[in-house]
């Protein structure tokens, strides 16, 4: 179990120098959740304690509320959800010298181990003893208080909010994504899914310098934000595989010019499909979304063509160039974030609800 804490028990002082229970939201079955009480581990020299001020609801909290799995990792017992966060320090350990109590942080979620060759290496993000919050059986953030080490959190700027900040999280998904496909000003980017992840991309993809961007969806609604926020075209497109030669052409037209880069976004055989078809020879296909864990493509071609396909996980060293974008104005996550609920038991659920119910929600906060 990583830094987050353990269940039952209480963390911190409350106003009158009695102890304050720490409370959380805890995953307990198939759309089950109840907050109750969650014991926070000793504050160790190097760690800081956080209070939660601002924690997002991903795609893979609402796979977790609903199946107890996402991907390869099973629920088996009790777990705190949520991973996206940011919030204020509360205390810090012996030896932390660079954050002090009401700094206002960012929370990088995982903790690697820093031993292995992958984290010598520096990709740090493929460390097999990875402890994440939320991903079994690691506790996650959606709490009022967290324990997680010092040089995981990360000063927020002054002109940079706490919902901003929360927001590096998914934001850092689409910026690890444009270094590994090495986006630049000589780059024109197509992304296959205008949700939350293939929104960020798009914008990250403008921040790395990208001149033309075109995101395709099957939704209209998605399509208009993504074209509100500086997509400079869009294409509609369906769920038939049929239609994917026929799409193909018209993202061509739509782009006018060759796509360099594609970031498919959703993880489907049709996306993914479409991407290898729709991309130059000799240019890139960098998987970010996980729809299927097995897919049919037409890889033969596309690898006739040159064209490199490429994977992601996660992120690595992300936090100080999000930061950095949120700080300078590059990028604003503002109007991702549609719907916003407090920290009850109804919230909760409401909240949850109306993330796993798509529709105009991009990303549902809590404001704790």
């Amino acid at each position: 179990m990583g830094k987050g804490g353990m269940s039952h028990g209480g963390a911190g002082e409350g106003k009158d120098g009695e102890e304050e229970e720490n409370m959380a939201a805890w995953l307990l079955g198939i759309n089950s959740l109840k907050i109750q009480p969650f014991k926070l581990p000793p504050l160790g020299p190097h760690d800081v304690r956080v209070r939660m001020k601002a924690v997002g609801i991903c795609g893979s909290d609402v796979h977790y509320l609903k199946t107890m799995r996402c991907a390869d990792f099973i629920v088996k017992e009790p777990m705190v959800i949520g991973h996206e966060c940011a919030g204020i320090i509360e205390e810090v350990g012996s030896e932390v010298k660079s954050l002090v109590p009401g700094d206002r942080v960012a929370l990088e979620p995982g903790i690697s181990c820093w031993r292995c060759n992958l984290c010598k290496e520096g990709r740090y993000n493929l460390c097999p003893e990875m402890k994440f919050f939320a991903t079994p059986p690691v506790h996650g953030s959606l709490a009022d208080q967290v324990v997680h080490p010092a040089d995981l959190c990360f000063k927020l700027p002054d002109n940079v909010s706490l919902e901003e900040g929360a927001m590096c999280e998914p934001l850092s998904v689409g910026v690890h994504a444009c270094r590994r496909a090495n986006i630049g000003p000589e780059t024109n980017v197509l992304v296959m899914g205008a949700g939350p992840i293939g929104l960020v991309t798009m914008l990250a993809a403008r921040a790395f310098g990208a001149p033309r961007i075109v995101i395709v969806d099957v939704d209209d609604h998605r399509l208009s934000v993504a074209k509100d926020l500086g997509a400079n075209d869009t294409v509609k497109v369906s769920t038939n595989v049929q239609d994917v030669a026929e799409e193909v052409v018209q993202i061509h037209e739509v782009m006018g010019a060759e796509v360099d880069v594609t970031f498919d976004c959703a993880g489907f055989n049709k996306t993914m499909s479409t991407a290898l078809s729709a991309t130059r020879p000799g240019g890139k296909v960098c998987l970010v979304g996980m729809g299927h864990s097995e897919m049919t493509v037409p890889l033969t071609p596309a690898a006739a063509r040159e064209v490199d396909v490429i994977g992601i996980f996660r992120y690595k060293n992300t936090w100080p160039l999000c930061l950095e974008f949120l700080r300078s104005g590059k990028i604003d996550v503002n109007p991702l974030i549609t719907h916003r609920f407090g920290f009850s038991q109804r919230e909760v659920e409401e909240a949850f609800e109306t993330s796993a119910r798509g529709g105009t929600a991009i990303k549902v906060m809590f404001n704790l």
